[in-house]
């Protein structure tokens, strides 16, 4: 006779397994389901939301040993994933239904933060999430550029702007409305204008996470987006040599004065491995930015290296073809998986139900 823990006994095991989207058990909204046990091999379904997308292998296995760990007698279990449906809550006046908001900048400019910017929302994209990409960066918008992207914003029937498509994710950018080569001239009153239009306004639908571009540097943006609502958190974007490092530290201390939380440091420009020969060459120094991240207690997300076909794709408008570089897509994944992590471990400190976004 098939012997074992009860449905009952392994969902008690599962009081406190934790959904990594809201930090609580996964049986507070019946997650777990389909338990069938016999002979030392338990198989059940688990029902993660698309905002856990990057993070459902770890999950599987994760809960496969919390099970075996907790039931005696059972050695093999397999977990069957599914969607569990689970809407974004709209953020107070702004209307805005992203389940995460993260901000990505750099202490200055001309170390990547675009191209990460956009890379990281390809790669969220690309495991399964719902994503929008917000160009604030209104001095240099280079989003549209890297995405390969002409596009002129509508309204809609309901008084919104239509965001530029690229294969469901959805974008934009003050780069679509001005014309290129023209320089934007504006001052803190209007910029807070634009950017309360952006997130007001424009019609993103329900996301998992809208990744924001930051302007370089420490100006209005940041304070304008921490009183429109509350940031999951921000990014920052630096590359190895002190003087970028310095400016990186100026970043962290301005996004935490304005109650930002700071998810990590990625250090572009890490190294450049020479396609001729295979060796490596430290041109802007390394490991910077993880010294410093471990000095100012922020988690270090990863690293990137000069790339000679990152760059021609970024020109080209072909940002989502660095996913097929051997040399770097498992870079990006990686950042892009510790990146999902950081967000889920912040939800299990706060141990608390997702908050309903409100403006300050």
């Amino acid at each position: 006779m098939a012997t074992g823990p009860s449905s009952e006994q392994v969902l008690a095991a599962l009081n406190d397994f934790l959904d990594p989207e809201t930090g609580r058990g996964v049986n507070a909204e019946q997650q777990a389901r389909d338990i069938r046990v016999g002979n030392g091999r338990l198989e059940l379904t688990l029902a993660l939301s698309t905002h856990s997308a990057p993070l459902r292998q770890k999950t599987v296995a994760a809960c496969a040993e919390h099970l075996k760990a907790r039931l005696p007698g059972v050695t093999e279990v397999k977990v069957n994933l599914v969607v569990h449906p689970r809407p974004a809550e709209a953020a107070g006046q702004v209307g805005l239904k992203a389940k995460s908001v993260i901000a990505v900048g750099s202490g200055k400019g001309g170390v990547g933060k675009s191209t990460l910017a956009a890379s990281l929302a390809w790669a969220l994209k690309r495991a399964g999430c719902r994503v929008g990409l917000m160009d604030a960066d209104i001095y240099g918008p280079s989003i549209p550029h890297l995405l390969g992207l002409e596009h002129q914003p509508q309204l809609d029937d309901n008084r919104k702007i239509r965001p530029a498509d690229v294969e469901g994710m959805k974008v934009m950018s003050i780069g679509f409305m001005v014309p290129a080569g023209k320089a934007v001239a504006l001052r803190g009153p209007m910029l807070h204008g634009i950017i309360t239009q952006f997130l007001r306004d424009t019609d993103w639908g329900e996301l998992d996470y809208l990744i924001i571009d930051m302007p370089p540097g420490t100006g209005d943006i940041a304070i304008t987006l921490s009183q429109l609502l509350p940031l999951t958190g921000a990014v920052v974007v630096c590359t190895p040599q002190d003087v970028a490092l310095i400016d990186a530290v100026r970043a962290i201390s301005m996004f935490r004065t304005v109650n930002i939380p700071v998810l990590g440091m990625i250090e572009n420009m890490s190294y450049f491995l020479c396609p001729d020969n295979g060796k490596r060459y430290d041109i802007f120094g390394h490991g910077g930015a993880m010294k410093q991240a471990t000095e100012l207690d922020v988690p270090f997300l990863g690293e990137l290296p000069i790339n000679i076909q990152v760059r021609i794709n970024g020109d080209e408008g072909r940002l989502a073809a660095n996913f097929s570089n051997a040399d770097v897509a498992p870079l990006l994944e990686s950042i892009c998986t510790n990146l999902a992590e950081q967000v889920a471990a912040n939800r299990r400190q706060q141990g608390t139900p997702l908050p309903t976004l409100s403006v300050v």
